[in-house]
C-alpha cells in the first residue's frame, strides 16, 4: 500500500492529467489532500487540472461537493505552510542553495521577493489568485518573517477562492460535456484567462 502510493506520488508531479485521475479515482479524498498539499508546496501538481477534476467528479457523484472541496482546502493550508516554515526558519540563503528541488528558479524567485517588499500583505492574497505564480509567495513571506495570522489569513482566503472558482468550473463545465462544441469553447476561454491573468502577473513583478 505504502510503495503503490509512493510510486503514484512520483508519477503525479508529472503533471500528466490521466495519472492525476487515476490517482484521484485511486485515493479519493485523500488524493485531492495530497495533490493540493502538493501543489501549494511548490511541487509541480497542476491545481488547475486538479479541482477542475475534482467538480467534474462530484457532478458524477464520485465526491460530495463539500467535503471534496475541504479536504482539497485543507492540503493547500498544509502546502503553503510548509513553504512558509521553511522560509520563516531556514532563510533565504539555504533554500536559494536547494531551488532546484522545488523546481524554481532563482530569477522568478528574486521577481516574488521584490514585488513582496513593495506590496507586503496585499501581494500574498493576490498571488494565490495567479496561475503559475501561486505557490510562490509563501517562501517571500517566510523570509521575511511576515506576522503568521496574517500570513495565513490572507493565504486561506485566496486558496478558498482560487479552489472554489476551479472546482465550480469543472462541476459545471461537467454538464455540458455532451455538447463537444460548448465544452471546448469554455475551456478555451478558461485558458486563454488564465493566460492574460499570469502575463499581467508577470509585467507587474518587473
Amino acid at each position: 500500500m505504502l510503495f503503490s502510493i509512493i510510486s503514484s506520488l512520483m508519477q503525479l508531479v508529472s503533471g500528466s492529467t490521466s495519472i492525476i485521475e487515476q490517482f484521484i479515482h485511486a485515493y479519493g479524498y485523500m488524493a485531492l489532500f495530497i495533490a493540493m498539499a502538493l501543489e501549494s508546496s511548490s511541487i509541480p501538481v497542476p491545481s488547475e487540472v486538479v479541482m477542475p477534476l475534482a467538480g467534474a467528479l462530484s457532478h458524477a457523484g464520485f465526491f460530495n461537493f463539500w467535503f471534496a472541496f475541504l479536504a482539497a482546502l485543507a492540503g493547500s493550508i498544509l502546502g503553503l505552510a510548509v513553504d512558509y516554515y521553511i522560509g520563516y526558519y531556514i532563510g533565504k540563503d539555504i533554500v536559494y542553495k536547494h531551488l532546484h528541488r522545488f523546481r524554481i528558479s532563482k530569477e522568478k524567485l528574486d521577481s516574488f521577493d521584490k514585488w513582496f517588499e513593495r506590496n507586503g500583505v496585499a501581494a500574498v492574497f493576490i498571488t494565490r489568485l495567479i496561475p503559475v505564480l501561486r505557490t510562490l509567495m509563501s517562501f517571500p513571506a517566510g523570509f521575511t518573517r511576515m506576522d503568521k495570522k496574517q500570513f495565513f489569513a490572507y493565504s486561506i482566503a485566496g486558496a478558498f477562492i482560487w479552489n472554489l472558482v476551479l472546482m465550480l468550473f469543472g462541476f459545471y463545465v461537467s454538464t455540458y460535456a455532451n455538447n463537444a462544441v460548448i465544452l471546448m469553447s469554455a475551456l478555451g476561454v478558461f485558458a486563454l484567462l488564465l493566460y492574460v491573468v499570469y502575463r499581467e502577473a508577470l509585467k507587474r513583478m518587473h
